[in-house]
């Protein structure tokens, strides 16, 4: 139960020796900008889709139903604006929260302006472009990935990034045994949320759609390559999961 200075020194000095410290990745201060307008952005859509959910709720709580299907689109902002409730106060109330919607609407384009401006100076653009080869990663879940992670090259090898993410699966064997659960979950829930919502398009069959051709334009074919041979790999993955009767959804 004594604790110095001294002895911890000592102690440190002996796990060094032993090689048994490893080093830890600190980001410079330009990627903690970009990693905090990331965060800052992820922030504002979520506070879009509660407000959202609120106005929602409200609509149904009043047996109101839209006659637009397309939610969200000007139309449909139009229908919610020209609504004529029974009631003034319900009126105000419907008023408030679609004001609310409105100025979260312009706050999410002005974060997502700003990323597009201040990612073409950072250091890990050209990252963000080759990952972008990738089915299902977009510029934001491109840049909110990279952000996240940092220095891609502190995993010698892409295991110990799945583990960082949490994306393998629990282990407890002893013996001759081994038993597997479900994903660790350990490591950045940022990240991994982003990962997991790009690997729902690997649902369908693989192939190069219009959109991804423009994202691989001015990217070595060794980068394409790897993309395309990851997304058969993966839908193939994903089809034989199905058939083993796993959920889509987990």
């Amino acid at each position: 139960r004594v604790k110095t200075d001294k002895r911890d020194a000592a102690k440190l000095a002996k796990l060094l020796k032993a090689e048994e410290l490893t080093p830890i990745y600190v980001p410079e201060a330009e990627d903690e900008a970009i990693r905090d307008l990331s965060r800052a952005r992820e922030t504002a859509m979520k506070d879009l889709k509660d407000a959202k959910f609120q106005l929602k709720g409200f609509l149904l709580r009043n047996n109101i139903q839209a006659t637009v299907n397309d939610n969200w689109s000007k139309k449909h902002l139009r229908w919610l604006t020209d609504l004529i409730l029974p009631h003034h106060s319900q009126q105000i109330v419907l008023q408030e929260m679609i004001i609310t919607i409105n100025e979260r609407i312009q706050r999410l384009q002005r974060l997502d302006n700003e990323l597009l401006h201040q990612v073409k100076n950072w250091r890990y653009y050209p990252v963000v472009k080759a990952i972008q080869a990738m089915r299902g990663v977009r510029l934001l879940v491109a840049l909110g990935t990279i952000a996240e992670l940092g220095d891609l090259r502190r995993f010698d090898h892409p295991r110990k990034l799945m583990a960082y993410l949490g994306l393998v699966p629990t282990e407890n064997s002893s013996g001759g045994k081994t038993r597997r659960g479900s994903l660790t979950k350990c490591g950045n829930s940022r990240a991994r949320r982003l990962l997991v919502e790009g690997a729902h398009t690997y649902k369908h069959k693989a192939n190069i759609s219009v959109e991804l051709q423009l994202r691989q334009e001015g990217l070595p074919k060794e980068i394409v390559d790897i993309a395309w041979q990851a997304q058969q790999r993966l839908c193939r993955r994903y089809q034989r999961l199905l058939q083993k009767g796993k959920h889509r959804n987990v």
